[in-house]
C-alpha cells in the first residue's frame, strides 16, 4: 500500500528517478530555465528547492550536501558562485512553472517551462526602485507629504499646459471656411444643368 507516499514516481525506479531529478536539476543550475512534462517539472522543483536553501550557506558541509544530490562539480560551483548570490535575500520559491500550453509530439504530454525566478529579466524589476512600504490606516486621513506634494506638481502641470494651449490658439489665425463637399458639388451642377 502506498498510504501517505505523495511522491510521483514518474514510471521509474528509484534509483532511476534519483538519477533523472539530479541530471534535471544540475542542467537548470547551470542553465537557469528548461523546458520539460509538468510533472517531472513539479517534481524538480520539490527536489531542488532544498538544495538552493543549502546554498544559501556557503560550508563545507553545504557544498558537500549539494554535491550529493547533484553528482556534478560544475553545477555545485555555479550554484555557489551566481546562483547563491541572486538568491540570498529571497525566503523560499527559487523557482517558477509556466505551462506552455503545449503538448508532446510523440505522447501528448503537458509541456512546462521551469526557470530560476532571480534570472528572468522580464518579471524581475531590477532597474525600478522599491516602493517605500507604508501602513495603511483604515481611516484614510491624512494624506502623506509626499503625496500632497505629487499632488500639487501635478495640477502646476495641468494649468501650464491650459496656458500654453490657449496661448497658441490666439496666435494662429482663424481657418477659412470649408469646402464644399463632393456631393454639394454635383447637386449644384445637376441644378445648373436643369437651369438650361
Amino acid at each position: 500500500m502506498r498510504h501517505g507516499n505523495k511522491v510521483n514516481h514518474l514510471g521509474r525506479t528509484a534509483s532511476h528517478r534519483k538519477a533523472l531529478l539530479s541530471n534535471l536539476a544540475s542542467s537548470l543550475i547551470l542553465n537557469k530555465r528548461l523546458t520539460t512534462t509538468v510533472a517531472k517539472a513539479k517534481e524538480l522543483r520539490r527536489f531542488v528547492e532544498p538544495i538552493l536553501t543549502r546554498a544559501k550557506t556557503d560550508t563545507q558541509h553545504s557544498r558537500r550536501m549539494a554535491f550529493s544530490y547533484l553528482q556534478d562539480k560544475e553545477s555545485v560551483k555555479a550554484l555557489f558562485g551566481e546562483v547563491a548570490s541572486k538568491i540570498a535575500d529571497r525566503p523560499g520559491g527559487y523557482t517558477r512553472i509556466i505551462k506552455l500550453g503545449q503538448t508532446r509530439l510523440g505522447d501528448s504530454a503537458e509541456m512546462a517551462l521551469i526557470e530560476l525566478v532571480d534570472f528572468n529579466d522580464l518579471y524581475t524589476k531590477e532597474g525600478t526602485t522599491k516602493k517605500a512600504k507604508t501602513r495603511r490606516s483604515r481611516r484614510g486621513g491624512k494624506k502623506s507629504e509626499a503625496a500632497a506634494a505629487a499632488q500639487e506638481a501635478s495640477a502646476e502641470t495641468a494649468e501650464a499646459a491650459a496656458e500654453e494651449s490657449e496661448e497658441t490658439a490666439e496666435e494662429q489665425p482663424a481657418k477659412k471656411p470649408a469646402k464644399k463637399t463632393a456631393a454639394k458639388k454635383t447637386a449644384a451642377k445637376k441644378g445648373k444643368k436643369k437651369e438650361e
